[in-house]
């Protein structure tokens, strides 16, 4: 009994540690940098569709082509250093959100799951990207869309493998929706506390409601190149963001819709930067 307590009040003693670090407000600010890092990524992306949109670029539209960009820039591979660790703080916040989430009794069973899936999801999304940031600050940047082909080219030998692409397309087409929910029905709010009255709480209402909309449509767009990679057995087709706004490019008017989600990535870009004042901590 006694060494089963001692296990119990070390497991303790270990939850309040990661409390108190995680509720530190220097460890907060660090973490509240992950979302600037995030929201300049968007808006380089975003840059690039425009400039993708008339014709202008060669660059790839996703993570790796902003980072790249970053890289190149004087003093870039700091900033590469600095929102990488940002964001792997921003990471290990919403880690701890989820499992202290998970454990709180004041939630309904199905608000409690939904709280710590969406909070898990999130995680994962900063941990790639603070990855991938890292890497180039390393030197060991690459092409995403590139690295997604061969993923995928992996999995193709199997009818299992196809189903797990196609099933990939399936879930970020519905997280793709789910943005556009998001900013259609402007329940982004929910998660900011924006002091009413302000100029500030329109520019995140704009900000918010566009760079939703836009990002969901390019992710629904990555996830049908998946769904069509899987169920044509060609991995070339789920080349990510990327590959997903070129093809968009290439559509009736696709340059007249690139641009506007192009726009739609810049905005959200800064809606991020943004959020990293008024998200809750």
């Amino acid at each position: 009994m006694s060494a089963a307590r001692n296990a119990r009040e070390g497991a303790e003693a270990v939850e309040d540690a990661a409390q108190d670090v995680t509720e530190h407000p220097a460890f907060q600010a660090v973490a509240r940098g992950g979302f600037v890092m995030s929201g300049i990524v968007h808006a380089l992306i975003g840059a690039i569709a425009l400039r993708m949109a008339f014709g202008g670029s060669s660059e790839n539209a996703d993570q790796s082509g902003a980072l790249q960009a970053v890289a190149a820039a004087p003093g870039g591979n700091i900033l590469l250093w600095i929102g990488g660790i940002a964001m792997a703080a921003l990471v290990l916040w919403h880690l701890a959100e989820a499992w202290f989430g998970a454990r709180a009794s004041s939630r309904e069973v199905k608000k409690r799951v939904w709280h710590v899936a969406r909070t898990l999801g999130k995680a994962v999304v900063y941990a790639a990207l603070a990855v991938t940031s890292l890497r180039f600050a390393a030197g060991a940047g690459s092409d995403s869309g590139e690295q997604t082909s061969s993923m995928t080219a992996g999995l193709m030998g199997s009818a299992g493998g196809r189903l797990a692409v196609v099933a990939v397309g399936l879930v970020v087409l519905v997280i793709g929706f789910a943005h556009v929910y998001l900013g259609a029905s402007r329940r982004f709010e929910d998660q900011l506390r924006v002091p009413r009255g302000k100029e500030v709480a329109r520019a995140i209402v704009v900000t918010g409601v566009l760079g939703y909309i836009a990002k969901g449509i390019a992710l629904v767009g990555v996830g049908l190149l998946f769904g069509w990679a899987g169920l044509g057995a060609d991995p070339e087709k789920a080349t990510g963001l990327d590959g997903a706004l070129k093809t968009m490019a290439d559509l009736p008017a696709g340059s007249v819709v690139l641009a506007v989600i192009g726009a739609g990535l810049v905005l959200f870009g800064l809606y991020s930067v943004l959020r990293s004042r008024y998200a809750p901590m």
